[in-house]
């Protein structure tokens, strides 16, 4: 009996790795965004003008960047917890028969809800990332034949 719980914890426990991993990812972009916005910060009292303007809208965009990324490491924060409970629910059940599968299950869908939306905040943050790095249509100098 045992040896069938343990099969049976082991997709949680693969959806924790996963998790694990997208935390990983989302940290070295949250570190990036954090290093530079503070670049930025340091540079905005010594800039005027156009230059100012610039420097604000991209201080703007890595706020929003890092309010995209806390989300989302929340949720999944959030979602490994749940993985947890319901490894922790599955062997409850198995040692003390309190009918606690339906319980387990409805766990596991919250973390899997949980990681959709995390992946979805950080599918925003890329977009983001990528929209603040657009190259400007002047240094492509497309009149040009090369």
């Amino acid at each position: 009996m045992i040896a069938q719980t343990i099969q049976l914890a082991l997709a949680p426990v693969f959806v924790l790795v996963a998790i694990g991993s997208i935390m990983n990812i989302l940290s070295g972009r949250l570190g990036r965004v954090v290093d530079r916005s503070r670049d930025l910060q340091a540079r905005h009292a010594e800039t005027e003008g156009a230059e100012h303007d610039a420097i604000v809208r991209e201080i703007r965009m890595a706020d929003s960047r890092l309010a995209l990324l806390n989300r989302a490491i929340l949720l999944l924060v959030s979602s490994g917890i749940c993985i947890g409970t319901t490894v922790a629910l599955l062997f409850l059940e198995e040692f003390g028969h309190w009918g606690l599968q339906p319980f387990a299950a409805g766990v596991f869908i919250v973390a899997i809800a949980l990681l959709m939306m995390a992946l979805l905040l950080f599918l925003k943050e890329t977009r983001e990332a990528a929209a603040a790095l657009r190259i400007p249509r002047s240094y492509l100098e497309i009149d040009r034949t090369l």
